[in-house]
């Protein structure tokens, strides 16, 4: 499988179908095959890149147990991209992965047209009180890890993102991946350290504003307009005075639905390059 050596690390990295590169950063535990039912939808029309995130499944970090701040996984996306991309790539970011997508889009904007920025954990997004609340949220979620593991962490984190735990809401014939070893890792390292990386975050909001990356706000249709991540897409959405545009599903829609959300997905990469194309007309 290919990888690729960047400062201090190494990423296993995967490449699909055919045209315009598409690069999915993914979110939470995610590695290269956590969106494997949304990526066969896409590759009819775009070259899709997927990856294991520094500290996931084949990625290997030269200093192991460091906490990897989310500048460094945007620094470890634009090597990524040098390597592979031939031009402006367009962006799938997914959480987590829309923070990399938007510390990209500040750090290297010519590297990526477009960045589909669904639910973007980034309490740097929001105003003090409330930024407090929620990195005081994600630090209670790390010791509740901490003393419960998995079982008791995971309802806290549905919480929080506002995922209904009552309701399996997935696609027709769809096969829920399973919480297998590699998934519990790469969720152990997801809590211990990049919610740590989300807290000490140093992205800058009026950086985004100045970029010349079209950014996309995204949100899960089934997503509660109170929860920490639905307020960073729209508080994102506000700073850049754009719409927001809602995807199938909630917080996870691109593994829960993943037909429906390539072609949603599809419709808004194809009204951002109109947009561009006039823009440069």
């Amino acid at each position: 499988m290919p990888s690729l050596t960047v400062p201090g690390a190494t990423l296993h990295y995967e490449l699909q179908g055919a045209g315009p590169l598409l690069f999915i950063a993914q979110s939470g535990e995610g590695d290269a095959d956590r969106t494997v039912d949304l990526v066969p939808h896409l590759t009819d029309d775009y070259t899709v890149l997927t990856y294991d995130r520094r500290g996931l499944s084949r990625s290997r970090a030269a200093e192991a147990g460091r906490t990897t701040a989310l500048a460094e996984h945007a620094e470890d996306a634009h090597h990524l991209l040098a390597a592979v991309a031939d031009g402006p790539a367009l962006m799938l970011g997914c959480s987590l992965g829309a923070v990399i997508g938007l510390h990209l889009a500040t750090r290297h904007p010519e590297q990526v047209a477009v960045l589909v920025a669904h639910e973007p954990v980034a309490p740097r997004l929001l105003s003090a009180a409330v930024r407090a609340h929620h990195e005081a949220e994600l630090a209670g979620l790390q010791d509740t890890y901490r003393t419960g593991g998995l079982d008791a962490a995971f309802p806290e984190m549905a919480r929080v993102l506002g995922i209904d735990l009552s309701r399996r809401d997935v696609e027709p014939g769809l096969t829920p991946q399973p919480l297998d070893d590699r998934r519990r890792a790469n969720f152990d390292y997801f809590i211990a350290h990049d919610f740590s990386a989300m807290i000490q975050d140093t992205l800058d909001p009026a950086e985004l504003t100045r970029t010349a990356t079209r950014i996309v706000p995204a949100v899960g249709e089934a997503t509660p307009p109170s929860v920490f991540d639905h307020r960073c897409a729209v508080a994102l959405a506000d700073l850049l005075d754009t719409p927001i545009r809602t995807f199938p599903g909630g917080h996870n829609g691109n593994t829960t639905h993943p037909k429906a959300y390539a072609a949603t997905l599809r419709a808004v990469l194809a009204e951002a390059a109109t947009a561009l194309a006039k823009a440069s007309a």
